[in-house]
Order: C-alpha cells, then sequence, then structure tokens
C-alpha cells in the first residue's frame, strides 16, 4: 500500500532479465525488457490496485495498491491490523484482500468512530484465498511459453 503519487522501483537483482508490466485499473504499464543490475520505476499515480507480472516467468507478480489516503494498515502475521495515529472522528473501514471478489469485500465495509481512547473494532470474518498469484496471461493476452528452466 502506498500513497497516490508515490514512486515505486522495480530493481532487476537477478542474472537474467525481467520484463515488468501491469493491465490492470490501477496503473497500465510496460517496462520492456531490461538487464541484470539495471532498475525501472513507476509512479503511481491513480488509486487502485495493479496487479503487477513480469512476462517471461509467470510465477513472478506483485500488487500495488494506490490509496488517496494516508490512513492505512497492513495486518501482520497474526491478521491483526493495528491503527495508530489516527485524529478522532468518523470514517468509513475498507478492507482488501487478494483475490477476494470486489464485491464481497464492499459488504464488510463499516462505518467507524475514532475517539483519544483506544477503540476495538472486532473482527471482520472474511474468505482467504489460497497460496499463489491469480491466473494470468502474459502482457500480449497469449499464454505464457513453457519452460523448464524457469528459477522461480
Amino acid at each position: 500500500m502506498i500513497p497516490a503519487g508515490s514512486v515505486v522501483n522495480f530493481p532487476n537483482e537477478d542474472p537474467f532479465f525481467h520484463n515488468v508490466f501491469s493491465l490492470f485499473e490501477g496503473k497500465r504499464f510496460d517496462l520492456g525488457l531490461y538487464e541484470a543490475g539495471s532498475s525501472k520505476s513507476v509512479t503511481f499515480s491513480k488509486v487502485g490496485v495493479s496487479y503487477i507480472f513480469c512476462n517471461i516467468h509467470p510465477e513472478m507478480s506483485a500488487v500495488v495498491i494506490a490509496l488517496d489516503t494516508p490512513l492505512y494498515a497492513a495486518a501482520d502475521t497474526q491478521d491483526s491490523v493495528l491503527l495508530r495515529g489516527i485524529p478522532p472522528g468518523d470514517y468509513k473501514l475498507h478492507v482488501w484482500i487478494e483475490s477476494v471478489p470486489q464485491s464481497f469485500l464492499e459488504g464488510l465495509s463499516r462505518p467507524i468512530h475514532i475517539s483519544t481512547h483506544m477503540v476495538d473494532l472486532g473482527v471482520i470474518n472474511a474468505p482467504i484465498a489460497g497460496a499463489g498469484t491469480i491466473p494470468h496471461s502474459n502482457m500480449y493476452g497469449k499464454a505464457y511459453t513453457p519452460d523448464a528452466r524457469s528459477t522461480y
């Protein structure tokens, strides 16, 4: 999660080429082929979720969520979220979980009131999708070429 307008670097620290791209709702881009030891960057100026892949290695993926608020947090290893430094007031809590349909996530949104004291927001029950990346095609909309030598 990053504030909208942030720049994210995509360094290539592997001994082979990569091609990072995203064709999804957040930021659409194609960084082209770039070699080991180099880095490219993208400015995520638009609010949204960007699913990011490598056009050469189908098992490489990332998710960047650009937000228009500084009020956000990620769950820890115990699936707990601790929100700090939020000014007292009324807010709407939104939840995002990879691979869970947006229509379901919208049902988890709720109004919350933050006071100067500790506030327990309770438990949010949501399905957790299986491990792995979402199924995707390469940046040309085609299946990836099988490569038995992939190191990932």
